[in-house]
């Protein structure tokens, strides 16, 4: 899995608050939320987003409320992926469920700025500063999470492997 793409760079405890302002939790409509995504922290950051663009944020991103709203905000607006120095667990854990995927690099973060362009091999565990040709190196995701973002999420996973048990055991009779 390899995302690539221009950064948007913030600084540290961005809260899921920021991340989607407490007004628009009445939906849950992704397309809706994108809309809102990091309005109060960067009013052009929607406009200025491109699909497949990377987040690189300091600090405890994610802090907060354990609202999913948040990373569903963030995918939905078009970033392929977020890189951190670190993340709230449960944000963590949220952008995991929704198949966003993260990464933990203090020196990637440390590295790259805004505008930089950005390539992350998630099973590899490298990220690449194209813009400064410089790479670093992250722990790559284990392979069931890399599976759990193929599928999409959570969810698309287990269905898919609900599908495959259905169908094994059919063939098993």
């Amino acid at each position: 899995m390899i995302f690539k793409g221009k950064a948007h760079k913030y600084y540290d405890n961005i809260d899921t608050d920021v991340i989607i302002p407490a007004r628009y939790l009445n939906t849950s409509d992704p397309a809706e939320l994108a809309k809102h995504c990091l309005e109060d922290l960067d009013k052009e950051f929607v406009n200025k987003v491109k699909k497949g663009d990377i987040l690189v944020a300091g600090r405890n991103f994610g802090c907060g409320s354990s609202r999913e709203h948040a990373p569903i905000a963030i995918k939905a607006c078009g970033v392929s992926c977020v890189i951190a120095k670190s993340f709230a667990r449960i944000f963590y854990r949220n952008a995991i469920n929704i198949g966003l995927p993260i990464v933990e690099c203090e020196e990637a973060v440390d590295g790259i700025e805004a505008g930089d362009e950005v390539e992350v091999d998630l099973v590899k565990g490298i990220i690449k500063n194209l813009t400064k040709n410089k790479e670093f190196k992250a722990k790559p995701f284990p392979e069931f999470m890399q599976n759990i973002m193929k599928a999409g999420g959570l969810i698309e996973f287990v269905k898919g492997e609900l599908k495959k048990d259905a169908w094994d055991s059919c063939n098993s009779w």
